[in-house]
């Protein structure tokens, strides 16, 4: 979130890189935003959550609705991730109250390129300790061989058909050639049932009740650092109406692509509120920001050298995290290594692609004013 406009001409006169308060303008508002970005935030990211967990509206809402929400959610968090979070960390980083040190490296695109491995890290030292934990409890399982870690029936259907010829096989029309990538997932599953082989989605380390909760985790961890300091910020600048505007939407939109990841996993009955509580904790952090701020506003500077690094730096930190997640857990999971979608329609492959186009459109625009 920018803390100040260096393209407003006042700024180079009056910026203050001292110790001295924000804006105490509009204080009534002020407070009301705190009630009004609650409601919003946890409607966006607990009715996501609550309609997949409700029969009644489960059964009644269609199946399209639900996929818009989630592809559409996954386009915002990759639009906050650039325009929201890289971009400001590049402006606070770079403000003039800083040192010319700060000018001699880009801090904030190292800050995020290192939060990127650190969290790809943290996940490979997640999935191979703590999946074989999980699995001893019965709540994950283990792939065992190479199917099981293919994601997708048909990205080793081609190997398997190989493997029938070669054993003599004869369960297999090897001599039958597979018409569409459909075919081909169908024939390596019918292989796979004659083998006597497990279903490799039964033991799939991507879809293990760890790494649904590592990743959402994750996801959480980086938006609940944003959406503090956008609280932080709305308490104390003086560009409040319009920012307050902006960060209804903003919030909201975001409830919706936080709140489409916890509904859509599959966990154990024993963690059948994890989504509910990752749901409430997103929506409380900005209204917890915005309390904090307007309980320092007379000391707390947003323009000085101390907030501007603070904020720079979790802004960067934050902004390789939403980056890791769009691009890894939504983007890839979602799209490349979605069997339903490199089998699927062509129309729905499209929907799905314009919704997620279509929140990152939004909520890159919403970047104009915040």
């Amino acid at each position: 979130m920018r803390l100040f406009s260096r393209d407003d001409p006042s700024s180079d006169d009056e910026l203050n890189c001292g110790s001295g308060g924000g804006a105490d303008t509009f204080l009534p508002l002020r407070i009301a935003s705190v009630f009004i970005i609650l409601v919003g935030s946890t409607f966006g990211a607990l009715f996501p959550v609550l309609a997949k967990r409700t029969r009644w509206l489960d059964e009644r809402m269609p199946k399209a609705l639900f996929d818009f929400v989630k592809y559409f959610g996954s386009g915002v968090i990759i639009a906050t991730a650039f325009i929201h979070l890289l971009d400001p960390a590049l402006e606070e980083l770079g403000s003039p109250c800083l040192s010319e040190k700060w000018s001699e490296y880009p801090y904030a695109l190292a800050i995020c390129l290192g939060s990127i491995f650190m969290i790809f890290i943290v996940e490979i030292v997640a999935f191979r300790w703590g999946t074989k934990k999980l699995a001893k409890l019965g709540v994950g399982k283990i792939a065992n061989d190479d199917h099981d870690i293919l994601a997708q029936p048909q990205l080793s259907a081609l190997g398997e058909k190989e493997k029938s010829i070669n054993s003599g096989n004869t369960d297999l029309e090897i001599n039958q050639t597979p018409r569409s990538l459909g075919d081909i997932g169908t024939n390596a599953n019918t292989h796979r049932v004659q083998e006597g082989e497990r279903h490799p989605h039964s033991g799939e380390i991507v879809d293990s009740a760890l790494s649904q909760i590592v990743g959402v985790l994750i996801l959480e961890f980086g938006v609940i650092l944003h959406s503090l300091l956008i609280g932080l910020t709305l308490a104390v600048d003086p560009d409040f109406k319009v920012l307050f505007v902006v960060i209804v939407f903003h919030q909201t939109f975001e409830g919706l692509g936080v709140g489409s990841r916890l509904a859509h996993m599959e966990l154990p009955p024993r963690f059948r509120y994890v989504p509910i509580w990752g749901a409430l904790l997103y929506a409380i952090t900005t209204p917890i920001g915005i309390a904090a701020g307007l309980g320092v506003r007379t000391t707390y500077n947003p323009g000085s050298t101390t907030a501007s690094i603070v904020s720079g730096i979790l802004d960067a930190f934050s902004a390789g995290i939403l980056i890791y997640t769009g691009m890894v857990e939504l983007l890839a999971h979602e799209f490349l290594f979605n069997r339903e979608m490199i089998i699927g329609s062509n129309g729905k492959l499209a929907y799905a692609i314009g919704c997620m186009m279509l929140g990152c459109g939004i909520m890159a625009l919403l970047g104009r004013w915040a």
